[in-house]
């Protein structure tokens, strides 16, 4: 059975930063596409970054230069550390293998002053 767990957000001040954790099983996480999506209150699901199996990274253009993402296929985990934390970056985060029917709890990441 596919499980994603999504860890590590929290409350930061604007130009801060947090390190989100996603644990995956259940599926070949190194042959797997990790994706980081997120969503805020009263809007829609959007893509974060995805994380490639040989690491290679992609990203919305909100969060380039900003975020980084990266794994550990040893450890069957995705990370996104997220730095100059905005405002508008407040949501609950996901991680998903791309392409699965099923979501993790998330994780909750509040900018704020």
């Amino acid at each position: 059975q596919v499980h994603f767990v999504e860890s590590g957000g929290g409350l930061v001040q604007p130009g801060g930063s947090l390190r989100l954790s996603c644990a995956g099983s259940g599926f070949s996480f190194s042959d797997a596409i990790m994706t980081w999506y997120r969503q805020a209150p009263g809007k829609a699901r959007e893509w974060v970054a995805t994380v490639a199996p040989g690491g290679a990274t992609f990203y919305v253009d909100a969060v380039k230069g900003r975020f980084t993402g990266s794994r550990d296929n040893v450890k069957n985990t995705t990370y996104l550390q997220m730095n100059s934390l905005k405002p508008e970056d407040s949501a609950m985060y996901y991680c998903q293998e791309f392409g699965s029917a099923t979501w993790g709890q998330g994780t909750q990441v509040t900018v704020s002053s």
